[in-house]
């Protein structure tokens, strides 16, 4: 999946995973983390997620990475913010207050750029990404994250066949496997979703499931 992809979905407007409010499973199950407030989280594929102003809004230092200048550019505007804007080898850097979010490639982040996240919160990431992305999205960027990082990964499961992703169907037997070697892995709640989301209805989803995980990295 390439990165056009992605770019024209901002384009067009697109954006069929964004919420318009917190993620109600993120609210639930952040607590069980026991993560310090004054914790830097990175959200990965962050898009203009609610979700990054709830964690400044709670004291977390926020790093989000997101592909689309759109998507960045809408995320400071739409929260009335004025980010400084700078550059680094990364991509271009925007910040204010608590939040910094860099428009560039996930994978380009390393350890220096992840080294103080002390979390992880993936809600649309790895489910956006099809099977190779996702071995390399787990085993090389997962792996930049310092020990003993704790995460909260949000998925979802319906039968693959059914429907063309993204996004995904990520069943448990693959978080398992592409995150069991470094993260010890919690599952703590599957919920039935599909009456909630008629367009999987619409498209001839027959099962429709999402999955919270507590991702734990071993020190």
């Amino acid at each position: 999946m390439q990165p056009e992809f992605w770019h024209q979905h901002w384009q067009d407007n697109q954006i069929g995973f964004h919420q318009d409010a917190p993620t109600p499973l993120m609210l639930k199950h952040w607590p069980s983390l026991q993560v310090s407030t004054e914790a830097r989280v990175f959200v990965p594929l962050a898009g203009k997620t609610h979700d990054m102003a709830w964690f400044a809004a709670q004291g977390y230092r926020v790093l989000g990475v997101e592909l689309s200048r759109i998507a960045v550019e809408a995320f400071f505007a739409e929260h009335r913010l004025t980010p400084s804007v700078r550059e680094s080898r990364y991509g271009r850097h925007y910040e204010a207050g608590n939040i910094e979010l860099i428009c560039g490639d996930a994978f380009a982040l390393d350890e220096d750029a992840l080294g103080d996240c002390a979390a992880v919160f993936d809600r649309a990431a790895l489910i956006a990404l099809p099977p190779d992305l996702r071995r390399r999205y787990a085993r090389e960027l997962y792996a930049r994250l310092p020990r003993e990082c704790r995460g909260l990964l949000i998925t979802l499961e319906y039968p693959q066949h059914e429907k063309a992703g993204p996004p995904f169907s990520v069943i448990e037997d693959e978080v398992r496997a592409l995150y069991g070697h470094d993260w010890d892995v919690t599952m703590l709640e599957r919920r039935d979703i599909l009456q909630a989301q008629p367009k999987f209805i619409e498209e001839g989803v027959t099962a429709l499931h999402t999955t919270v995980y507590r991702l734990s990295r071993r020190g």
